[in-house]
């Protein structure tokens, strides 16, 4: 049996970008093994996916650790930087699948161009290939809650950067307006995020026992995420969540625009999409200067709609289009 090594060292959002990729590849490759290099805390909704026969846990580039026969193919849908490309190569690989690199001119592959959605951007890649890819096909089969929080308000309070935290009172201030309407809210975020939404919610008067931020491991957020009325979330794997689920979401941009990663066009009815228009520093210690021109009468505003438009009866995905408005 062949293997084909996939490359994926990064974080939950950049997998669910690789989605329609990594189905694509089983499609091609019914009777390949498939094993995918990638965090390992992501096992399970790497599970979700149910296109990927094994994987290597792979945290960093440095963390690859290959000591099985060579692979067949390996496909690099983690960048294209010369470090990824070396991690592959170590492997032995017959061929190497990756966008073109200059320290390797020997590989073939497409030129890489930073103005294009994540997810069109892998499917090019294997489409180069000749291995056709439904950009469409990213959904998730959502996993079953031991604890239910259904028809809630998620709001997600973190990011994996400060560049891409939209400050604490601000948020306080939105679920405050969620209090008032009389909506069940709960506050999500990893364990080191947890101190934020407990400021949170002292700020917004919301119980403590609805801080669900460091209690939830990632299967659980994910089942919170699915049966959600609502997500409210900066540019964070869990806006990638609801995507997959096609959980309504109110979501944040800054730095990076949204054409890059956030959700994709052709999803209809779902996402409301706030973004100040301006691209900053993704490395920043502070938070984007665009994204604090999101203020929260803005954000109020989508999520009064989108809720409302939960209620409407036949309010599915026929009803309008992914919302980028540029606000400030």
């Amino acid at each position: 049996m062949a293997v084909v090594l996939v490359l994926q060292a990064r974080g939950l959002g950049d997998l669910l970008t690789a989605v329609p990729a990594l189905r694509a590849l089983r499609r091609a490759k019914p009777h390949d093994q498939i094993v995918l290099a990638a965090p390992h805390r992501l096992k399970p909704i790497v599970d979700l996916i149910a296109s990927v026969d094994t994987m290597v846990p792979t945290a960093e580039l440095s963390d690859l650790r290959w000591g099985a026969t060579p692979p067949a193919l390996a496909v690099n849908l983690h960048g294209a930087s010369a470090e990824s490309i070396v991690a592959l190569t170590k492997t032995d690989p017959g061929r190497i699948l990756s966008y073109r690199n200059l320290a390797f001119p020997e590989l073939e592959g497409p030129e890489w161009h930073t103005d294009m959605h994540h997810v069109e951007r892998w499917c090019h890649l294997l489409e180069s290939d000749g291995i056709v890819a439904d950009r469409r096909n990213l959904g998730l089969v959502p996993p079953v809650a031991t604890t239910s929080h259904r028809d809630c308000v998620v709001v997600h309070v973190g990011a994996g950067a400060p560049a891409r935290r939209w400050p604490p009172d601000r948020f306080a201030a939105v679920v405050r307006h969620l209090l008032v309407l009389g909506r069940e809210v709960v506050l999500t975020g990893d364990e080191y995020e947890r101190d934020i939404a407990l400021n949170v919610a002292a700020r917004a008067g919301l119980p403590m026992g609805r801080v669900l931020a460091g209690e939830q491991n990632l299967i659980e957020l994910a089942a919170t995420v699915a049966e959600a009325a609502l997500v409210i979330s900066g540019d964070t794997g869990v806006a990638h969540l609801a995507t997959a689920f096609g959980t309504r979401t109110v979501l944040l941009f800054g730095p990076t625009t949204p054409r890059w990663g956030g959700p994709p066009p052709h999803l209809l009815g779902r996402h409301a999409v706030l973004w100040a228009g301006q691209i900053g520093d993704p490395m920043a210690d502070t938070p984007d200067p665009g994204l604090l021109r999101i203020g929260v009468t803005e954000v109020v505003t989508a999520v009064d709609k989108q809720l409302a438009k939960r209620a409407w009866p036949g309010s599915g995905s026929n009803r309008g289009r992914t919302a980028y408005r540029r606000v400030g």
